[in-house]
This record gives structure tokens, sequence and C-alpha cells, in this order.
């Protein structure tokens, strides 16, 4: 009986579930080697396959650049043209072929062979050409294709799987961290969820600073001009003492009536919340919630009682949507 639309997306998807738990046996002293030959290589890292294969090595080798291993993909067909001069002996050369016996990766093999250039591949047959000449040998399990067998697709899920462990065990093994990350991705929803204090912060002028020996009357004349509820209360050599926020002045004038000459430092919060500069935007936002707070004073690595912007819970909610 012919299989309806949902049979077959269904079918589709279990095989390539069957492909990826198949890959594990991948994770072998030969990726282990493939990781350490990526986080050595002084140069580029070359990904290269064909026809499908092909469109995996561009996907592989953005994700390794971005995560610190510098790379770029390469077109089989245009290297048998020219573009092997694109290739040097310090470069890392991926190959990647579910037969490993594709004709157009032949003539970058004797090239990286006769150049001495370290090939890794990425292959299912253990007698193909490719297999045979690499370095270092990452083999994919023989897995089941969608359509009739033969569409590349089970193949390929496990192609782009392995190439994203590489990438993520390279990453991990650099030390390349979040705010490494971030240098690569500026822009768009995920450059937002990866700015830091240091990007969203006020500074300088725009910081409600108040000295702890300033009497109320004037202290209540800058809360209303900064217009940001809370002012950042300093001693006299300029360190963060407190701070004194709008909720403080409202349960002071609960309590008295006469404030105008008295001086902030006996009404400030003396340990408010900080944040180092590097902070990610997202973690501040957590904190403020948690806490129930919309202010935070942010300080550099050098002094934490040095306040050198200020966060308001408002400009973070319109960055992380």
């Amino acid at each position: 009986m012919k299989k309806n639309i949902y049979e077959i997306g269904n079918d589709v998807v279990d095989l390539q579930i069957k492909a990826l738990k198949k890959l594990k046996s991948a994770i072998d002293k030969s990726f282990y080697e493939a990781v350490k030959a990526i986080i050595k290589c002084k140069s580029k890292v070359v990904v290269c396959g064909v026809g499908k294969s092909g469109k995996i090595a561009s996907k592989i080798s953005s994700t390794l650049s971005s995560v610190g291993c510098p790379s770029f993909s390469i077109s089989a067909n245009d290297c048998s043209h020219g573009d092997l001069g694109r290739i040097t002996n310090q470069d890392l050369l991926i190959l990647i072929s579910y037969s490993g016996n594709t004709d157009e990766l032949k003539d970058l093999i004797k090239y990286a062979k006769s150049n001495k250039i370290n090939l890794i591949g990425i292959v299912s047959n253990r007698e193909s050409f490719l297999f045979k000449s690499a370095n270092i040998k990452l083999l994919i399990p023989s897995v089941k294709e969608s359509g009739f067998g033969i569409v590349p697709t089970s193949s390929t899920t496990a192609q782009l799987c392995l190439g994203d462990a590489l990438a993520i065990a390279s990453m991990s093994q650099k030390k390349f961290d979040k705010l490494d990350f971030k240098k690569f991705h500026p822009g768009g929803n995920l450059g937002n969820k990866l700015k830091t204090a240091n990007d969203v912060m006020l500074i300088k002028n725009k910081i409600p600073f108040v000295n702890e020996n300033e009497i109320m009357i004037n202290a209540l004349k800058i809360l209303n001009k900064k217009k940001l509820g809370f002012l950042v209360i300093v001693n006299n050599e300029g360190l963060n003492t407190g701070v004194f926020t709008d909720g403080d002045l409202k349960r002071l004038m609960q309590k008295r009536k006469f404030i105008n000459n008295l001086k902030i430092k006996q009404f400030m919060t003396k340990k408010p919340y900080v944040v180092e500069k590097d902070t990610l935007a997202s973690d501040i936002l957590n904190l403020m919630n948690k806490k129930k707070i919309t202010n935070v004073c942010v300080y550099s690595k050098k002094n934490k009682k040095k306040t050198i912007g200020v966060i308001h819970i408002h400009n973070l909610i319109k960055l992380i949507k």
C-alpha cells in the first residue's frame, strides 16, 4: 500500500536518527587527532566536497570560522582548473565524500600528497582512494538513504553532524568563549544576545553620580534630572559606597517629613548590585528580574568599587526580545 505524506516524512526522520546514532562510533581516536590538527593549523582549514557533500563542506567551513578556526570551502571542480593554488602546505585540508572514490577529488588528493598537505578524510568506504590517502581517517558508518535508498539525506546529515562536532570540540580546546564568539557575530538577533554590559551601559556624564556627603535637596535634583530612578553614591575618592532609588525615597517619605538638609549617605543602600563590564546583557536581565531591581552599576575587572557605567532594565528589554 502506498504510504501517505506523513508516513514518508516520519520515515525520512527515522532514517536520519538512526544515522546519527551510528555516527557515535566515529568519535574515536581519529576524531581526537582531527581536532588536534585543526587546533594546530597555522593557516586555513580548507573544506571540500562534491555535490551535496560540497554544500555540507561550505557549512562546516562557515562554522569553523565562526568559532575561531579560520576556514574557507573550495570547489573540487574549480581546483582542477587553477584553484589548487589557493591551498598551501600550511593549510589543513578536509575532504568529504560518502564513497571516497569521486573522480573530482582525485586531483585534490594527489596535490595534497605531493605538497605534504595534512589531509583529513570524512568518508564511509574503507576501500576508497580517499580513505587510503588521508593522513587522518574519519569513518562515517554506512547508512540507509531516503528516496529509493539513493538520495543523499542520511549520509549528509551524518557528515554535517560530524563537522559540527569537530568545530565545537576545537572551539572548546582553543578556550574560545562567548566574548570571542561575539566578535564574529556583531549583528542580528544572535549579536543582540551576545551583547555585554559594556555595549549597553550609560557612561560618563549620563551616570547619576552624587557624593555621599551631599544633602538630600541637592541629591533629589540630580535624581529628577537624570530620570533613571536611582543615584550612584560615591565617596571623595570616586568609589561607589551605595545607591539611592526612587523606592528608597518613597519609603523614606513615609517615615520622615523633613529630609532636605540631611546627608544622602544616611539613607542609601550600602550594598548595591554590580556587574562586570563583560557580563552578558541576557544574564544581567535575568539578575534584575530575579532580584526585582531596575538598575545596576557596572565596573571593570580592575576595581569593583569604581562605577564606569549604569544600566537601566528598559534598555535591556528593548535589546533582548
